[in-house]
């Protein structure tokens, strides 16, 4: 498998997809320069006066809801409405699943347009088929990723949605019956804001150009990983380590790749 990924790293780099991202603006200038480092090319736009031309040309859309308002979930829909139709790829991330009835009502919705991706921590995958979720707190998760391994295969079940529970471990499962691990990263990456949003833009970017959208989730959660692993031995404290990740994310090498790489199958 490791080939494998590595081979759909090289093809982001060489073929720079357009990543549509309709996300918040606590991580926009990070997301865009990750991306940037892996080779993607971001563009920001929540405009509905030209949602639907930039859903049009983009290789990927990202849709992150962690700073709702009326008009941005009116975007986000006009957006996902026309990547469904046109069969572009799109990626889900449920920032704050459960927090609040708006922000529910508002994933219910964008469900409908069955994600290629559903990228969450386990609080916000247990919330969105609420199967006893334990609280959110906030954006945090409250529970580990094993908690909610069967919420996730019944989105699985529901949407076709390859679905991502990250986490200590991340754990991928989608409609082959598949459940990945992946033990890359450490601990201080809880500790920059917006890493999980990262995640999400990255795993777009990926599922634009790789036909595999399994293999492509895996490929884009555990180049991050890897990055923030090998960027911590170098790191002093969160703020460095956000830094050392987008310069990590840009050189990073095979054999460091191939070094690192953590994952097994259920």
């Amino acid at each position: 498998m490791e080939k494998t990924l590595w081979k759909h790293i090289q093809t982001v780099r060489k073929q720079s997809p357009l990543v549509h991202n309709i996300t918040n603006y606590v991580v926009m200038n990070s997301t865009a320069n990750a991306l940037l480092a892996i080779g993607a090319s971001p563009v920001m736009a929540h405009a509905k006066a030209e949602i639907k031309d930039m859903a049009t040309i983009a290789g990927a859309l990202l849709v992150n809801i962690g700073t709702l308002d009326e008009y941005w979930s009116e975007a986000m829909l006009i957006a996902v409405e026309t990547a469904h139709a046109l069969n572009k790829p799109w990626v889900l991330d449920p920032v704050g699943a459960g927090a609040t009835p708006y922000r529910n009502q508002i994933i219910q919705k964008l469900l409908q347009y069955r994600p290629t991706v559903i990228r969450g921590n386990a609080s916000e995958i247990l919330a969105i088929v609420k199967s006893n979720a334990p609280a959110t707190k906030g954006v945090d998760s409250t529970a580990s990723s094993m908690d909610a391994v069967q919420a996730a295969r019944n989105l699985v079940s529901q949407y076709g949605s390859v679905v991502c529970i990250s986490g200590e471990t991340d754990i991928i499962v989608d409609q082959k019956n598949q459940t990945l691990l992946l033990k890359n990263g450490h601990p201080m990456m809880t500790r920059v804001t917006g890493l999980g949003c990262t995640a999400s833009a990255l795993t777009a970017a990926f599922v634009a150009v790789t036909e595999d959208k399994t293999e492509a989730t895996v490929a884009a959660m555990a180049l991050l990983g890897i990055a923030g692993e090998l960027s911590e031995k170098q790191s002093h404290g969160p703020g460095s380590l956000q830094m050392n990740i987008i310069d990590k994310l840009y050189a990073m090498t095979e054999v460091e790749f191939v070094e690192q790489l953590n994952v097994s199958r259920e």
